[in-house]
């Protein structure tokens, strides 16, 4: 696997590792790990959409976690509180004001969670998927560091140095299920 330019905050041994889905996280999972970095993952999507394509990415996740050893923590699913953070913006295109609520949203629920479990940084697989702005992301995330004292978001292009080669390599390995759309009922694709 090639390396990539991957700058690792200062003194970070640990990390919570927002997952959205297993092929996101998956490439990032194997570098943490082989970096000597502990990973442990959060999944938190309350915006996934309908139940049934939520359960099926999160078991994904728990199954890619627990082949690996990793602690996998799980986030509670109230898409109607989801739904609730995000009126007024359901017309808004991808990459636009509703994402990046939806981002600060679970960054800031993950930014939490690592307080709680005493883990000073956290991060996002988000930032690997080429369908999500990284600025979008990065704000969010230094927003929810804010917010949450003794917490530190690790902003990182996930996309690099052939972590996204490596993503579809071991979405194949582990043959994972891979979804079409982001996750809410705005990104479904559209009926023709």
């Amino acid at each position: 696997m090639k390396q990539p330019a991957i700058i690792v905050p200062e003194g970070v041994e640990r990390v919570l590792l927002h997952a959205c889905c297993a092929p996101c996280s998956s490439a990032i999972v194997e570098w943490l790990m082989a970096h000597d970095i502990e990973p442990v993952i959060y999944y938190y999507n309350p915006n996934i959409y309908p139940l049934e394509e939520y359960t099926i990415r999160k078991n994904e996740s728990k199954r890619h976690a627990d082949s690996l050893g990793v602690r996998w923590i799980d986030g509670d699913y109230n898409h109607d509180e989801w739904r609730e953070a995000v009126r007024g913006l359901e017309h808004e295109p991808e990459r636009g004001g509703r994402c990046e609520l939806c981002f600060r949203c679970r960054l800031l629920a993950t930014a939490r969670m690592a307080r709680q479990e005493g883990i000073s940084c956290f991060a996002t697989t988000l930032a690997s998927s080429r369908w999500k702005s990284l600025e979008q992301i990065e704000r969010a995330g230094q927003w929810a560091a804010q917010q949450v004292a003794g917490t530190q978001f690790w902003a990182q292009n996930w996309r690099k140095g052939g972590l996204q080669q490596r993503r579809n390599e071991l979405l194949r390995q582990y043959d994972f299920y891979n979804q079409l759309y982001c996750g809410c009922e705005y990104s479904m694709p559209k009926a023709d």
